[in-house]
């Protein structure tokens, strides 16, 4: 058990480091950072929609008995859709002209706010990776990799929202990443509850199956479709392709235990 909450707590704390991608972000111009989020958003939606349909759903299937199993993977997806509709309301993918509503007095409140559901919603996170290592070390690292390709756009849009507000970068750079630790505090709370119960696991890789959905299918594939261009979209759909490609790929590489 030592070993495998280790590999959780690395898994987390990495996961967690990205939010440091802000300064990446800030360093490019505006057209060079567009043109990498075109590519790593299609990237993020085939990664995590491959490690839905590929790992989660199969271990979900497998480790909840009866049709209980399509009531979790409901309910993940259904929690998403209320998390980042109702509580996080701005999500970063490098719309910077919705921010533009709001007046100067308010953004501040606003950053706080978006805080708080980045935190909510990494702490989910990291029961989520928790809860895959404790199935097999590959769909950890499936969880893991999904995670990573979807907080590093969410990321750098969080880091703008706070220097929008007013932050200075140091300041903004800080709370960015002890809001992301909330990932390691999710992990080692899953793995706290998850060796006392032992069925705990497989119901919340169902949620997790059904919560990647969502970001996939309801928040990610939408956003690819805003692109017009021909070319582009077709370029879109290869690198999502190749997404779902890199995850199918990590379970012939790192087969189940």
């Amino acid at each position: 058990m030592i070993p495998e909450t280790f590999t959780i707590i690395i898994a987390t704390f990495v996961v967690s480091l990205f939010s440091l991608s802000g300064i990446f972000a800030l360093s490019l111009n505006e057209e060079r950072l567009h043109s990498i989020l075109f590519f790593l958003l299609a990237f993020s939606a085939g990664s995590i929609f491959g490690a839905a349909v590929f790992d989660l759903l199969p271990e979900a299937v497998e480790l909840v008995e009866g049709r209980v199993v399509y009531l979790y993977i409901t309910f993940g997806y259904l929690a998403f859709y209320f998390l980042e509709r109702f509580i996080y309301w701005y999500h970063g993918h490098g719309h910077h002209e919705d921010m533009e509503e709001f007046e100067a007095e308010e953004t501040r409140g606003f950053a706080y706010l978006n805080l708080l559901g980045d935190g909510i919603h990494n702490f989910i996170d990291g029961m989520v990776i928790a809860a895959s290592y404790t199935v097999s070390f590959q769909v950890g690292l499936v969880a893991t990799i999904a995670v990573i390709f979807h907080e590093l756009p969410q990321e750098m849009g969080d880091y703008g929202i706070l220097m929008y507000a007013g932050f200075d970068r140091v300041r903004a750079l800080t709370l960015n990443f002890v809001i992301a630790l909330s990932v390691v505090g999710g992990g080692v709370f899953a793995t706290f509850f998850l060796d006392t119960v032992e069925t705990l696991s497989g119901l919340l890789i169902a949620f997790s199956a059904g919560a990647f959905l969502y970001l996939a299918a309801s928040e990610l594939v939408p956003e690819l479709q805003h692109e017009r261009d021909f070319r582009r979209s077709l370029i879109q759909f290869v690198v999502f392709i190749l997404g779902m490609a890199l995850i199918y790929s990590l379970g012939l590489v790192f087969p189940h235990e």
